[in-house]
Order: structure tokens, then sequence, then C-alpha cells
């Protein structure tokens, strides 16, 4: 019944467990975590984390975020730093200015937002616009004139 196999727990996520903010939660102020965090209710103000960031479907921020990685279902106003991949589902709608190195954008998703994308060779910018394409691949050139990103 009980084992002297006494193995420590290891923790899947590098930070500790994930935060998350439950539906019908509102937040108003400035959150620091090192871990994932789950958004399903409202948070006005920012959110820093050494992980990823996940807003669900009926969540909604309001300020800037600064990440690794963001999956969004739900909805974002503000800025939004990803050092790594942003994953937009086909609900989310995103509104600002964006950040990224990788972007996934599922079709009906709506990206009107100013984007910049961090490549192997520097910053490239893309202008403000929508995107809602499957596999869409944003332009690495500079597009100085603000018109939307094409998807190829």
């Amino acid at each position: 019944m009980f084992s002297d196999n006494k193995k420590p727990r290891t923790m899947s996520e590098i930070g500790g467990q994930p935060n998350r903010i439950e539906k019908n939660t509102k937040i108003k102020g400035e959150i620091v975590s090192e871990a994932d965090f789950r958004i399903d209710g409202k948070l006005d103000g920012n959110l820093k984390t050494s992980g990823k960031v996940v807003i669900g479907k009926d969540g909604y921020i309001k300020g800037k975020v600064e990440c690794v990685n963001a999956d969004i279902e739900g909805s974002f106003n503000g800025e939004l730093l990803v050092s790594d991949l942003l994953s937009l589902k086909s609900s989310a709608v995103i509104e600002g200015t964006v950040a990224v190195t990788k972007l996934a954008v599922e079709p009906g998703a709506t990206f009107n937002a100013s984007c910049t994308m961090k490549g192997k060779g520097g910053a490239s910018s893309l202008g403000s616009g929508m995107a809602s394409s499957s596999g869409y691949k944003p332009s690495m050139s500079s597009n100085t004139k603000n018109e939307p990103a094409k998807a190829s």
C-alpha cells in the first residue's frame, strides 16, 4: 500500500501551477507571474509572465500583456508583446499593437492591429489591417504605407 519509492514531484510548468481568472471575475491592476495564465474573465490592466497566456472564449484583456506564447480565443485591446508564438483562434478579436516572432491565425479571427514581427534578420513591420485567412503567412518586407498585411 505504501511505497518507499518517494520520487519528488515535478511541475509540468516551469514557474509552477498555472493561474486562472474565472468567468464572471473582473480584475483591475497589474499581474506579474512566472507561471502560465488563463483568463476567462476580464482584466483591465497589465499582465507579465515568463509563461503562456491563454484568453478563453469569454475572456477579455484591456492593457499590456508580455509573455512567451499566447493562445487567444476571446478579446484583447492594447499592447501585446509575445516573444515566441501568438495563436489566434477563429473567435479571437485583437485590436491595438502586437509584436511577435511567429503568428498563426485561424479563419474567422479578427486581427485589427499594428503588427511587428521579429525574425532572424531583425524586426520587420506589418501594417494594421484584418487577417482572417487559413495559413496566414505575413510578408516579411517592411510595409511603411500601413496597408493591411496580405495572406499568401
